[in-house]
This record gives structure tokens, sequence and C-alpha cells, in this order.
């Protein structure tokens, strides 16, 4: 009995455990399926990667530019200043320390060839060309090459029938024929100061002519040497008027063409210069001229003079008048 009694009690206990756990199951979730073992990143890691390039990203658009304000627009500068023709070809003179100052013109220069290489072998002369000499470019520049200062030697007319050359000035020309004339003669060679007149007696005594020779010549920045061939020249009160630089000859050297008579007028240079400060001789390219004046040169130092250029007596002719 008591068997029997245990036997239905543990049946019965098994039942109710049955139903538990039946009970249990029905109310818990459904199990997640088991999930699959990781990937071994170690292994992909330790294998190394090709380098690729980061990709370029277009740039980013910028603001543009303000363009900067213009500059307000300044006054038109006036050119440089050019040097006048006759400071650019001057050439450079001795100091004079207060000496007398004494400058000696050969005219005529380029016709007779032999004669005009003597005057270019002497020192310190201003020589003044002919412009119908024959090879005119070549024969200034050795006189250039030697140290002398260059005038062009323009032909005007004299008062007598001598004949002044091709293309002489004469009273009366049509303005645009003296530009003319003169253009053809200064175009012969370079390197000068000025000119000087050959003859004139008749042309530098006339106003309307000497007024546009002289503007033309300020125009060009050139010098003015008044031959003096006449008392009666106009040249010296235009030259003034117009600003033209100036000189004037003071002593002719060879009217008489002898050595004597040369040295007579070379003395009389020398009292001009002592009086006066500053004198101009004009001389051709003569036996008699080159004869006495070589020798002559060579006593000026110790007589207490200053031989120059004629453009050093120009300058000083400037000063003097403020």
């Amino acid at each position: 009995m008591r068997i029997g009694r245990s036997a239905s009690i543990a049946a019965a206990g098994a039942a109710v455990g049955a139903a538990i756990a039946l009970a249990v199951a029905l109310r818990m979730p459904t199990p997640a399926p088991p999930r699959p073992a990781p990937k071994a990143e170690f292994a992909l890691s330790a294998i190394p990667k090709a380098h690729v390039p980061p990709e370029e990203k277009p740039a980013a658009p910028q603001p543009e530019a303000t363009p900067a304000p213009a500059p307000p627009p300044s006054a038109p500068q006036p050119p440089p200043q050019r040097e006048p023709a006759w400071l650019a070809y001057a050439v450079p003179a001795p100091p004079t320390q207060g000496r007398p100052m004494i400058a000696v013109v050969i005219d005529d220069m380029g016709l007779n060839r032999t004669q005009s290489r003597r005057a270019v072998a002497l020192k310190g002369l201003t020589l003044s060309y002919l412009p119908y000499g024959e090879e005119l470019p070549a024969q200034t520049a050795d006189a250039r090459a030697a140290g002398h200062e260059l005038l062009v030697h323009i032909s005007m007319a004299p008062e007598g029938h001598e004949d002044a050359g091709p293309n002489a000035l004469v009273p009366g020309l049509p303005e645009a024929e003296v530009a003319r004339r003169l253009d053809w003669a200064l175009g012969k060679f370079s390197g000068y100061v000025g000119i000087n007149n050959h003859m004139g007696s008749k042309f530098t005594a006339d106003e309307k002519g000497m007024t546009e020779v002289l503007s033309r010549l300020k125009s060009r920045g050139l010098l003015f040497l008044d031959s003096r061939t006449t008392a009666h020249t106009v040249g010296p009160a235009i030259a003034h008027r117009l600003g033209v630089p100036l000189a004037e000859r003071s002593v002719f050297l060879d009217n008489v063409e002898t050595v004597d008579a040369v040295r007579k007028q070379l003395a009389e240079l020398e009292a001009t210069a002592r009086r006066e400060g500053a004198a101009i001789a004009i001389g051709h390219p003569k036996e008699a001229t080159l004869s006495a004046l070589g020798p002559w040169l060579e006593t000026l130092q110790a007589k207490g003079f200053v031989l120059v250029p004629v453009s050093a007596i120009v300058r000083r002719n400037l000063t003097a008048r403020g």
C-alpha cells in the first residue's frame, strides 16, 4: 500500500514537472540561430595594401579680385632737356685762372687738302669747313680726333661781285629757300658747334635774311660767330634779341699774305686779348698764315695767354651778359 501510494505520488510529481516544463517552454522566445564565427580580420590587415592617392577635389571657386583703382591722371611730364649742340660738341677748354683767352679760327677749310692737313696738324684751333669741300665727313672726323673744334663756313653774299660759292645766302630769298640752302650746308658733316659767315658783307647787313638764319640756328642749338666782314652787320643785335650764343671776330690775320704781316696781326691779337680779356682771330690755310702761326702758338703759355676754342669765349660772353 505504501509502495503504491509512493508510486502514485511520484507519478503525480513527474506529471506536474512536465506540465511546468511545457509551460515554460511555451513562454520563452525561440533561441536565435547560432552566429557565424568572426572573420580573421587580423589576416587581412597583415596584407599590405597598394597605395591609392587620395582623389583630388576641385578647388573651390575664388571670388574675383577687385581691380585696383586707376591712379589719377598726372600732368604731362616735359621731355628730358637735350644739351644744345654748341655745348654737346664743344671741345673742353683748359682752365684760364684769370689769364686772357685767345681763339684762332681757320676758315675755308676742306678745299685745299694739303693746306687743310697742315692746319689740322697744329694744336688747339677752331676749324671752319666750307660745305662744298670734298670728303668732309672724313676730313672733319680727323680734325675732331686731333682736338679741334668745328664750325660750318656758310657762304653769304658780299657787297661786290665775288662768287661766294654754291647755295650762297643772298638778300631777298624766300624763307623756304633760305631754309633749304642752310639745311644743305649743315647736312654736309656733323660734330660742329655753329657757323660763321664766308664773305657776307651784304647778307649780314640784311635784317630779314639774318633773322631767318639765326632763328634756325637757335632751333638747332648752334652758335654764331660773326666774321664781321662789314661794319654794318646786324648779326650781333639779332643774335642777342633771339638768344643765340654769339661771338665776334677781333682780328683778321692774313688780309696781307706775308709772314711779317701775319706776325703783326698776331701781335694785335695779343694786345686785344690783354685789353678785353678775350680775343678771336680769323685766318685761312695759306702758306704765310700757317708758317707764322705754328711757332707763335708755342709762345702763348709763356706770354700768359690761354688758347681756347671759340665755344669757350661764347660761354664767357653769356656769363658776362648774365
